[in-house]
């Protein structure tokens, strides 16, 4: 069609994938949502991505963003009319530029985080987006859904990351927001706005984060707590002695251990008897590994955990931490979940947990529930598997879902804490957001993109 003709000649050898070359952009990290592409583009410039989104805007083709593919909510995945284009940035991959004195580095939203993050050590520089996808997520990706992971309680998500944007809006005209400035009140905050939009208001093609020192000395220890509380309590008593120096503190179940011993045997288990709960942290600052590592041991017998697994080296921290990473792989081979991505205030995650196993063993007597995740900033991953059901878990995934959100609203929770909407909880958007911040979020999706071509069907189903 004249369409792809056109498309090709504009991208160049490489630039349009057709046919079986587009099957890995299709189907989503889950494997549950499966479209089909028109074609998958593969710009190499912010002018050239600005030309598609003119040809696409001419011949009404809508857009699919994509970054890294690693997207758990089915927000980079197409529809089934083949009629949609993927727009994969993954060739637009350059660090531009670093600047060390500023604390700031300047990436296209095709590099990885993990690239972005190479870059700034190079530099003496910590980047300090960090999650398990790293390697293959990509900056656009982390953008888009304004991802969070396992340093958000000490450096914040993607948006305090996030000094500068460069976008291509709806209409292909270039917003470049590329300053690296901490200061600059003239005006309203556009980048904001194409922070976890999921790719809806435009396409962001660069961006510019905020660098920090590289901690020179870091601390890390597995702790047994006796329940959810406990961990709240121990966070704050670390926090009291050690104020900002707490970089992560992960809260993990008796049963998340089990599936690692079950299904990742390939791992280093530290535990003999499994803990009924147990947080993974660590600490970080200038100044010698040795002293900071004296200084936890003691702000943790000081709180009666005398009985702490303590990483004595790089290679005992990097060993606790491929089991937190390793939960996620551990599921995937238990089959399939019903997963939830949630944020409640740090005091109330004792009684979100308490209250919705009740809740759901109630509902299903079978609920095999496995429970993780940032507690030291409120984000739980809750994830419930019906036993043996595999795939008709889904038959069950709205009321599921109805316990679990009701309960999350009234403890003046987040249904998303870092994961974004996607299709998986567009529905579920509309019951737990208000009709003026839905009226808000719909005449900004229309005032900037009025014919719907920038990933319909995702975040508000538009």
């Amino acid at each position: 069609m004249d369409f792809l003709n056109t498309l090709q000649a504009l991208l160049g050898e490489g630039g349009v994938l057709l046919g079986d070359d587009t099957a890995g952009y299709t189907l989503d990290q889950r494997r549950r949502w499966q479209g089909v592409a028109l074609a998958v583009a593969r710009p190499r410039s912010t002018e050239e991505v600005s030309a598609l989104v003119r040809l696409c805007g001419e011949h009404g083709i809508a857009i699919v963003p994509q970054g890294g593919n690693t997207s758990l909510c089915g927000a980079a995945t197409p529809d089934e009319s083949g009629h949609q284009l993927i727009v994969s940035l993954e060739r637009m991959n350059r660090i531009v530029e670093v600047d060390a004195a500023n604390n700031t580095i300047t990436a296209e939203a095709g590099v990885t985080i993990a690239g972005v993050q190479a870059a700034a050590r190079a530099a003496g520089r910590l980047f300090a987006a960090e999650w398990g996808a790293a390697a293959s997520a990509r900056v656009g990706g982390g953008l888009g859904t304004n991802a969070g992971g396992v340093n958000v309680l000490h450096y914040g998500n993607m948006r305090e990351l996030t000094l500068g944007l460069e976008v291509v809006l709806p209409d292909s005209r270039v917003w470049s927001g590329l300053r690296g400035l901490r200061k600059d009140n003239t005006g309203y905050d556009l980048k904001q706005l194409f922070i976890g939009a999921e790719g809806t208001l435009g396409l962001i093609t660069q961006a510019v984060f905020r660098l920090h020192p590289l901690p020179s000395a870091t601390a890390t220890a597995l702790v047994t707590v006796a329940d959810p509380a406990a961990a709240v309590k121990l966070l704050r008593g670390l926090q009291d002695e050690v104020g900002d120096r707490v970089t992560s503190f992960e809260l993990i179940s008796r049963r998340c251990w089990e599936l690692l011993d079950e299904h990742c045997p390939e791992l280093p288990h530290p535990y003999t008897a499994l803990p009924d709960w147990s947080v993974l942290l660590e600490l970080s600052d200038a100044g010698e590994s040795e002293a900071l590592l004296e200084r936890l041991m003691e702000a943790l017998v000081a709180q009666g955990f005398d009985d702490a697994l303590i990483a004595q080296t790089e290679g005992d921290a990097r060993a606790f931490w491929l089991l937190r990473e390793g939960i996620p792989e551990a599921q995937r081979r238990r089959g399939v979940s019903i997963k939830h991505d949630i944020g409640v205030p740090i005091s109330r995650i004792p009684e979100f947990l308490a209250r919705a196993e009740v809740e759901l063993k109630a509902l299903f007597a079978d609920a095999d529930i496995v429970a993780f995740g940032h507690v030291g900033d409120g984000n739980l991953h809750y994830n419930v598997f019906l036993a043996d059901r595999g795939k008709g878990v889904y038959a069950h995934e709205p009321a599921i879902n109805a316990a679990v959100y009701a309960l999350v609203a009234e403890l003046a929770g987040t249904l998303s804490a870092e994961h974004g909407i996607g299709v998986l909880k567009r529905d579920e958007l509309t019951h737990y957001r208000s009709e003026v911040e839905l009226d808000l979020m719909r005449t900004i999706k229309r005032a900037l993109d009025p014919d719907n071509l920038m990933n319909p069907g995702k975040v508000l189903g538009l």
